[in-house]
């Protein structure tokens, strides 16, 4: 199973990012994280990384209710972004909302929706069916 060179953890709370970063860590399967607080900043990052002819984040773990750029409005924006490299984004929120799944399904992205808390199996899950591509 090959490792995942980069993923991305989107998320303002603190203690979720730890959480999400020490299970990531504990896997084994990803070799480096970008960090962002908000939206915005993951925007930012990674258009700057597009812009540099580098591979964006294999997996993106993006949390919907951050301040600054929300989920929704980093998602506006990304698909703007023009990028023929395999994306895998995962919804990581709090939020089991039935209305705030369908319209990530209607974002149309390789994605898949997790309500938190993230567990140990479920990320590895995650990570072992990227890291499979």
């Amino acid at each position: 199973m090959k490792k995942i060179n980069l993923a991305c953890i989107i998320e303002d709370d603190p203690t979720h990012v730890y959480i999400t970063k020490r299970i990531i860590t504990l896997s084994g399967l990803v070799e480096s994280l970008l960090i962002c607080p908000n939206g915005k900043d993951a925007f930012i990052k990674l258009k700057a990384i597009i812009e540099n002819g580098k591979p964006l984040p294999e997996l993106i773990l993006l949390d919907l209710n951050m301040p600054v750029w929300d989920g929704w409005q980093f998602l506006d924006a990304f698909k703007t972004i023009n990028t023929n490299q395999k994306l895998h984004i995962y919804i990581l929120t709090s939020s089991n909302n039935d209305e705030d799944r369908q319209r990530a399904e209607a974002y149309n992205i390789n994605s898949n929706y997790i309500v938190k808390p993230i567990t140990l199996t479920k990320l590895k899950d995650v990570l072992t069916s990227i890291s499979e591509f």
